[in-house]
């Protein structure tokens, strides 16, 4: 669900590319740190046509306010309930702590998954692995 309330299903995305990106949490300064760097270099990524979408068990009210407040112009989709569903279905939920641990994944415009990296939580993702990566489409 994004910050709206509105369902987002990546079945009714086919015909785009999209890439996910599961964080921890919100406000906090690795995850700020790391959508900041795709908030700036958003470019990348619509250069090569891609819908990043940034996913986190946080409930939606906070994933809207920061959303808001660091400006961010790509979709915050929130995986409170059913708790971590999609970050279970992705293998990056952290069971002991309740959170998403920090997972990527490529998945082209016929839906099939074409590239995935797992850091572990307290590492941010680097630019340059989503360059490499948006190369692969």
């Amino acid at each position: 669900m994004d910050t709206h309330g509105t369902p987002v299903r990546l079945s009714e995305l086919r015909g785009t590319p999209v890439v996910l990106v599961f964080v921890p949490f919100a406000f906090s300064g690795t995850c700020t740190g790391e959508l900041c760097t795709i908030r700036d270099n958003i470019e990348l990524f619509d250069d090569a046509g891609v819908r990043v979408l940034v996913v986190s068990c946080d409930a939606t009210f906070s994933l809207r306010a920061w959303q808001e407040k660091e400006d961010y112009t790509f979709d915050l989709l929130s995986d409170f309930w059913p708790h971590g569903e999609i970050a279970r279905a992705y293998g990056v939920f952290d069971d002991e702590r309740g959170l998403a641990v920090r997972g990527s994944f490529l998945i082209d415009a016929d839906g099939v998954l074409r590239w995935a990296l797992v850091n572990p939580r307290t590492q941010p993702r680097d630019l340059e692995t989503y360059r490499s990566a948006l190369a692969l489409l």
